[in-house]
């Protein structure tokens, strides 16, 4: 494992649709593959005011006048790959880390540079989803949000901040790892339907 590079990441949008919405904030933690933190670097980008929903400025505090100052989308990229390790396999993590990956690859292309993270991604809802089963609890979402307040980390609201998110989920994401057992799968897991499973009489 020690070839890969783990990248905390969020970003922030002007909306939903990375087709039509720009990229606002780009926040990556690198840790190593025992969640160490080895760096971390945040960005604004001077994302065009048209493409920045009212709603999505509202969550993450948009200022116009602060963001014109911020580097283009180009000049993000040329430094997140300057940041990234080279000689290491970056893996993209976060919450719902797909939604980010999506923009980012769709970033990436329009700036006509190579896609410098891997394939896989590593998301904490899947790693929440799966101390609940080993847990025995139920959980009512699988929200940063949710998963930070069941870690006994927040309290409140998320402050919807690139990096303040980043920070969180990896916080998160060491506080469940910690938690996970050893179990037999049948303690947690029905077997299905007519499968034989529950023994021979």
């Amino acid at each position: 494992m020690s070839k890969f590079v783990f990248a905390f990441l969020d970003c922030e949008f002007g909306g939903l649709d990375p087709e039509i919405h720009d990229i606002t904030e780009v926040a990556v933690i690198l840790t190593d593959y025992r969640l160490v933190e080895l760096a971390r670097r945040e960005w604004r980008v001077n994302a065009r005011p048209e493409r920045i929903s009212k709603e999505a400025a509202e969550i993450f505090g948009y200022d116009p006048e602060l963001w014109a100052k911020a580097p283009s989308w180009g000049k993000v990229v040329e430094e997140l790959v300057d940041f990234l390790p080279s000689d290491k396999t970056v893996v993209p993590a976060g919450q719902n880390v797909r939604m980010d990956v999506i923009f980012l690859e769709l970033g990436f292309k329009k700036a006509g540079v190579p896609f410098p993270f891997d394939y896989h991604v590593i998301d904490l809802a899947t790693l929440y989803y799966a101390w609940s089963l080993v847990a025995g609890e139920t959980i009512p979402a699988l929200s940063l949000r949710q998963s930070a307040t069941t870690a006994g980390l927040l309290e409140g609201a998320v402050a919807h901040r690139a990096l303040a998110d980043a920070e969180l989920t990896l916080d998160v994401f060491r506080h469940f790892i910690g938690r996970l057992s050893i179990r037999e799968p049948a303690d947690f897991v029905s077997p299905p339907a007519g499968s034989g499973a529950q023994g021979n009489a």
